[in-house]
């Protein structure tokens, strides 16, 4: 079996964001793990409309350009970890939006955390836990929760979140979860194709 594909989705596209910090991180950590493969996808690069389809990508095909391209894109990976900003109790708009705009593609996938906000994110996190199974995704129990301590004295540069013990802790355990839930279910998807083939043929 081919080595499973991770993204790390950029949950925010704010100029001021402070997602590049957790993103250049965990990357680093993610890919010194030599059992996945993992790639950055910015949703800068995916200027999606906000959401206005006729209907879901699950019943109808999407007509917007990039709404496709960003489906294309979803479809090449075997799990995710979403960096998830708190505004107001809840996950970026732009995050869900991007959930919103594929189906399928996110169909028997593991999908990972790393929040960031007043308590960590964990209001933004726990409903992205919600969205991930309506989109039958499996979301891990591992997480990293980056709390306004260490959000304030990173960001004064007091601290690298590298120095921060419990969260390169926090890392590892999410991307040790990620991995073995994208093994189990790559091999899955592809036993499900299997039979597909078989009873086509």
């Amino acid at each position: 079996m081919s080595k499973p594909k991770i993204a790390i989705v950029v949950g925010s596209t704010r100029a001021a964001r402070f997602a590049d910090t957790p993103v250049e991180w965990i990357s680093k950590i993610a890919k010194s793990h030599a059992d996945i493969e993992v790639e950055v996808v910015d949703l800068r690069d995916f200027p999606l409309p906000f959401f206005d389809e006729v209907a879901s990508s699950a019943w109808v095909p999407s007509q917007s350009d990039v709404a496709q391209r960003w489906q294309k894109k979803v479809a090449e990976f075997d799990g995710f970890i979403f960096t998830a900003a708190e505004y107001n109790h809840g996950p970026t708009a732009v995050l869900k939006n991007a959930l919103d705009y594929a189906a399928k593609e996110w169909n028997k996938k593991p999908a990972g955390f790393v929040g960031y906000g007043g308590v960590g994110g964990a209001r933004a996190v726990e409903q992205l836990r919600m969205h991930a199974v309506e989109l039958q995704m499996a979301p891990t129990k591992a997480a990293v929760h980056i709390v306004w301590a260490d959000f304030l004295a990173v960001r004064q540069g007091e601290k690298k979140l590298s120095d921060i013990e419990h969260l390169n802790q926090a890392a590892n355990g999410l991307i040790e979860e990620i991995t073995w839930w994208a093994k189990a279910l790559k091999i899955a998807r592809e036993a499900d194709v299997l039979a597909e083939e078989a009873k086509a043929a």
